[in-house]
C-alpha cells in the first residue's frame, strides 16, 4: 500500500500545483486586462474639456494682449527715441563743422604770425589740438588783436557746444538701445504666449475645433443682432427727437462708421490698419476718423476724455477691460461693442459682459 500512496501524493500535488498555476495565470490575465483598460482610459480622463481649453487659451490671449500693449508702448518710445537720436547726431555734426571752421580761423592767424615772425610762441600753440589753456594766459591775450580774441572766444564756444552735443547724442543712442531691447523682449513675450495657445488648440480634435468655432460664431451673431437692434432704436429716437438722438453726436457716428467698415478684418498684434488691427489700433483709427487723436496704448487711451459709468455708456465710447486695462473696444449700444478680439479672430461684435469690465471713457 505504501508503494501505491507515493504516486497518489505526487498526482495530488501535481493537480494542486496546476490549479495554483491556473489560478495565478487567470489572476494575472485579469490584472493585465484591467491595466490595459486603465491605460486606455487614462488619456481620456486626463484630457481637458473644450471649455477648459477655451478658458486657458483665452487667458493666454489676454496675457498676449498685455504684452502687445507693452510692445506698442516700447515701439512708440523707440520710434520717438530714434528721431531724437538722429536729431542729436545731426546737431553734433553741425557743431563739429562750426568747431572746424573756428579751428581753421585760428590756424590762419597762427600761420600768418609764423610767416611774419611775430608771436611765434602763440602761433605754435594756436596750431595745437587744445590751445584753450594757452589763450587763458593774460600776457598772450594782451598781445592779440580784437579779431584774434574774437576768434579764440568763438573757438572755445564752438568746442564746448560740440562736446555737449556729442554727449547728448551718446545719451540718446544709449536710450534708443535700451528701448530696442525692451521692444525685442515684449515681442518675444507675445510670440511665446501665442505659441502656447496654438499648442493647446492643436490638441483638440477636428470635431472639437468645429464645436468651438460654432460657439464663437453663435455668440458673435447674437452680439451683432443686439447691436443692430440698439442702432435701430437710436435711429428711431433721433427721428422722434428724443434725448438719445440729441446726445448722440455726429462725431460718434463717424467713429461707428469707421469701426463697422473694419468688421471682418483680422486681428494682428501691433497693427493699426488699414488691413488689420489690434484692439487699441482699431480704437485709435476710429477716433482719428472723427478728428480726435488718441494715444497708441490702452493704458494711455483710458486717460483721454471723460470717464462714464457703465450704465451711462453711449455709442462711440471706449470700453476697457481687465484689471491691467489690456483690452479696449468701441461701444455701439445695447450692451454690445465692436473690437479687435484676439489672434485668429476678426474685428467683430461682442457683448461687453464677455470680459471683466474696467471702465469707460468718452473722448473729446
Amino acid at each position: 500500500m505504501a508503494s501505491h500512496r507515493k504516486p497518489r501524493t505526487r498526482i495530488l500535488k501535481s493537480a494542486s500545483t496546476k490549479r495554483g498555476v491556473l489560478g495565478v495565470t487567470t489572476a494575472a490575465l485579469a490584472s493585465v486586462s484591467l491595466l490595459s483598460q486603465s491605460a486606455q482610459a487614462a488619456p481620456n480622463d486626463d484630457k481637458p474639456s473644450i471649455s477648459e481649453v477655451k478658458k486657458k487659451v483665452d487667458k493666454l490671449y489676454q496675457q498676449a494682449e498685455t504684452s502687445t500693449q507693452k510692445y506698442n508702448q516700447a515701439k512708440e518710445k523707440t520710434d520717438a527715441q530714434r528721431k531724437k537720436a538722429d536729431r542729436s547726431l545731426d546737431e553734433a555734426a553741425e557743431r563739429t563743422a562750426k568747431l572746424n571752421d573756428a579751428r581753421r580761423t585760428l590756424g590762419n592767424y597762427a600761420t600768418a604770425q609764423y610767416r611774419s615772425g611775430t608771436m611765434s610762441q602763440t602761433a605754435t600753440l594756436l596750431l595745437t589740438e587744445d590751445p584753450q589753456q594757452f589763450f587763458q594766459q593774460t600776457h598772450v591775450l594782451d598781445r592779440m588783436t580784437g579779431r584774434q580774441k574774437e576768434a579764440v572766444t568763438d573757438f572755445e564756444k564752438q568746442q564746448k557746444a560740440a562736446k555737449d552735443k556729442r554727449e547728448a547724442a551718446t545719451e540718446e543712442l544709449a536710450s534708443l538701445t535700451a528701448s530696442q531691447k525692451a521692444l525685442k523682449k515684449n515681442k518675444q513675450e507675445v510670440q511665446d504666449k501665442l505659441a502656447e495657445a496654438r499648442k493647446l488648440l492643436s490638441k483638440l480634435t477636428a470635431e472639437e475645433k468645429a464645436r468651438l468655432a460654432k460657439i464663437e460664431k453663435k455668440k458673435q451673431e447674437a452680439a451683432r443682432k443686439a447691436a443692430e437692434r440698439a442702432e435701430q432704436a437710436r435711429r428711431d429716437a433721433e427721428k422722434g427727437g428724443g434725448s438719445q438722438g440729441g446726445s448722440h453726436s455726429a462725431q460718434a457716428e463717424k467713429v461707428l462708421a469707421y469701426a463697422k467698415a473694419q468688421l471682418g478684418k483680422p486681428y494682428v498684434w501691433g497693427a493699426t490698419g488699414p488691413s488689420s488691427f489690434d484692439c487699441s489700433g482699431l480704437t485709435q483709427g476710429a477716433w482719428k476718423a472723427a478728428g480726435i487723436s488718441l494715444p497708441r496704448t490702452t493704458w494711455d487711451q483710458v486717460k483721454v476724455g471723460t470717464k462714464v459709468a457703465k450704465s451711462d455708456m453711449k455709442a462711440g465710447d471706449l470700453v476697457f477691460f481687465y484689471d491691467d486695462i489690456s483690452h479696449v473696444g468701441i461701444y455701439v449700444g445695447g450692451g454690445q461693442m465692436i473690437h479687435a478680439p484676439k489672434p485668429g479672430a476678426d474685428v467683430t461684435y461682442e457683448n461687453v459682459s464677455y470680459m471683466p469690465f474696467h471702465s469707460a471713457v468718452r473722448p473729446g
